[in-house]
């Protein structure tokens, strides 16, 4: 589910896949028979962040209000080629809604969905090829609002026990997939505050060629304090949005 931009080139680090073309097969509906299995224990860097995540601290501003849509994101842990790591996606600019931001995969709990579980695990799969059986979910976090499009969001988090090839679904409306270092995110160097034209000024990370911020940011920033990855870094840095954030974040 979208909320920041994108911009800058891709760093060595993170696997980006935008040159894929996805078959009907793979971007099928998942079939319920197909969604996680139980598995071996997760890895011990995640334990603390298993115990923790269920017991976040929803700040007033993020309480979603009574008649807010109900909605789910997928924050799926996994072990790349550069250490753990978690799975963004990027919005296609031609969209008319979120147009180019970077997100954790995710959308609205449609009716046939079995909760926010199953609607999480679909997202995934539609928009990044994600194969929900090799997913282990690991916990639910406390429903999060996303104002600008009235939703309330589940971020379900989950452990990518069997990575499958993943590519952008949805021609016209994902760009990009990353496989993005948890060692990127942390790294001082790639934090920063964003200030938008209102005044209001959030946490931003600029990793693997895209500038993530708004919800998808807070809500990374919460999940490194969970799992006792976060670094100390200049909360003094701000930086104006880039014009042509502004410019695709108007569009709604």
């Amino acid at each position: 589910m979208a909320d920041g931009s994108a911009d800058g080139k891709q760093p060595a680090g993170a696997e980006v896949r935008t040159d894929v073309t996805p078959s009907a097969d793979r971007f099928a509906p998942a079939q319920p028979d197909s969604f996680p299995r139980p598995a071996a224990a997760p890895p011990p860097w995640l334990e603390r962040f298993m115990a923790e995540a269920p017991r976040l601290k929803v700040p007033p501003f993020l309480r979603p209000p009574a008649g807010a849509r109900a909605a789910a994101v997928l924050v799926l842990f996994g072990e790349g080629p550069h250490g753990p790591d978690v799975l963004l996606t990027q919005r296609a600019a031609t969209l008319s809604k979120h147009a180019g931001q970077p997100a954790f995969p995710g959308g609205r709990i449609d009716p046939d969905d079995d909760g926010p579980v199953a609607a999480a695990l679909r997202e995934a799969h539609e928009e990044a090829g994600v194969r929900p059986s090799g997913c282990q979910v690991l916990a639910t976090l406390p429903e999060l609002y996303l104002s600008r499009s009235n939703y309330r969001v589940t971020p379900v988090a989950a452990w990518w026990r069997e990575p499958s090839d993943i590519s952008p679904g949805h021609p016209g409306e994902v760009a990009a997939v990353a496989r993005v270092p948890l060692a990127e995110l942390t790294d001082p160097g790639n934090r920063l505050n964003v200030r938008h034209p209102s005044g209001f000024a959030g946490p931003a990370f600029r990793v693997s060629g895209m500038l993530v911020w708004g919800f998808t940011a807070m809500l990374l920033t919460e999940i490194l304090k969970l799992g006792g990855w976060d670094r100390p870094w200049d909360t003094s840095r701000i930086e104006d949005l880039p014009p042509e954030v502004i410019a695709l974040a108007a569009r709604g």
